[in-house]
């Protein structure tokens, strides 16, 4: 009995080891192993036929490696709203909806004062910050009224573990796939919207935000337009476990990162924002020729674009929304001359709202009580 004992504590960390083992965790490769990766990556698929064999093989595995295939078992919507007020040019309104049974994503929603008929619509994941606000800092409301002022219905909500999202914390196993699930089911929440046109939906983040938006865009063809910001890298695979903590870029059949994850959106139109001062510093030499190769497979090398701001940091600030703003506007068919002054951005009209403000839920309206609270009560839900 003592030796079935060793023997099966033996196996176990030995399966724990190679677990481990395919866990690619912040700067994995160095940037010339990142450069030469998708180097022999175009010379394995120089053609369409090729890269599309290839593409089919990263999906599975991505979803494998996430515990995606089978999908679980997943909650009726069911949203729960209120707070709802009016600003210039915009609304915003508390909104929460249930993910997996038990699990509430709570989040925003930013509509334009006057919607006619059918608009695009713009799903705005979180970074990390070291406060955790999530989607109550300053920098994701000025974004998202701003889009929402130029005409696009949007849904900030929180990633797990920050701002509201407090019936776990962010570092719990498996997180990775809650959050993805999370964002599957703010998107199915966007396309329930009567007004939006399902033909007219992005995505955008910055930094783990940026990850959830790619990954996303990989995932799901729903998601027609993406910008993910300061966070395609080729040698860099996202330091948290909501990015790397699970086996989606090594698996025992193959080798990815994340920038031929990015790819999987080709054709449909990204932009990337990349800076100096960060992992994405090299987006003009390295990463995109890769996608711009895999788009001309497509016809659609235009569809791929890169804003890079050598002298900038890792955020979502002013330059970066700027870019994002023009962008989104060109490929939803927007109205930049909203938000223009003097031919340029105008955040003035914004209003800034505290984080109680913009709490779904308070003394008044609390949490359901089906609601799954604890780390381990939460990880029990994604076995």
């Amino acid at each position: 009995m003592k030796l079935l004992l060793i023997l099966l504590l033996w196996t176990a960390s030995v399966f724990a080891q190679e677990a481990a083992s395919e866990l690619c965790v912040g700067a994995y490769f160095t940037e010339e192993q990142g450069a030469k990766f998708l180097k022999d990556r175009l010379a394995e698929c120089p053609d369409k036929a090729t890269w599309e064999k290839r593409a089919e093989v990263l999906r599975t595995e991505i979803r494998e490696g996430m515990e995606l295939n089978p999908m679980p078992k997943l909650a009726s919507l069911q949203p729960i709203r209120n707070g709802l007020r009016k600003m210039d040019g915009y609304t915003v309104e508390n909104v929460a909806i249930e993910s997996i049974p038990g699990f509430y994503v709570t989040g925003n929603v930013y509509r334009p004062l006057k919607v006619q008929g059918k608009t695009g619509a713009v799903l705005c994941p979180h970074g990390h910050v070291h406060s955790k606000p999530g989607r109550f800092v300053e920098e994701v409301q000025q974004r998202c009224a701003t889009l929402a002022r130029m005409g696009a219905v949007v849904f900030a909500y929180d990633m797990v573990g920050h701002g509201e999202s407090k019936q776990c914390w962010h570092e719990i196993p498996k997180v990775l796939k809650l959050q993805t699930l999370n964002s599957m089911r703010a998107l199915d929440f966007l396309l329930s919207l009567p007004e939006v046109d399902p033909e007219r939906v992005a995505v955008t983040g910055e930094s783990g935000g940026g990850t959830q938006s790619f990954l996303l865009t990989a995932l799901d063809p729903r998601i027609k337009v993406a910008a993910p910001v300061v966070m395609v890298s080729a040698h860099f695979f996202g330091g948290c476990v909501c990015e790397s903590g699970l086996p989606i870029h090594k698996r025992p059949s193959y080798q990815t990162c994340n920038v031929e994850i990015a790819a999987l959106a080709a054709p449909r139109p990204m932009l990337l924002v990349s800076v100096g001062a960060d992992w994405t510093k090299n987006t003009p030499s390295v990463e995109l020729p890769f996608l711009k190769t895999i788009y001309g497979y497509y016809g659609s090398e235009s569809a791929v674009e890169n804003v890079h701001l050598a002298q900038e940091d890792h955020d979502y600030g002013p330059s970066k929304r700027d870019a994002v703003y023009r962008f989104l506007a060109a490929r939803l068919g927007l109205k930049l001359d909203r938000v223009l002054k003097d031919g340029k951005i105008n955040e003035a009209p914004n209003v800034v709202l505290k984080a109680d403000q913009l709490r779904v839920f308070d003394v008044t309206h609390p949490l359901p009580k089906n609601a799954v609270k604890g780390n381990e009560a939460v990880g029990k839900l994604l076995q």
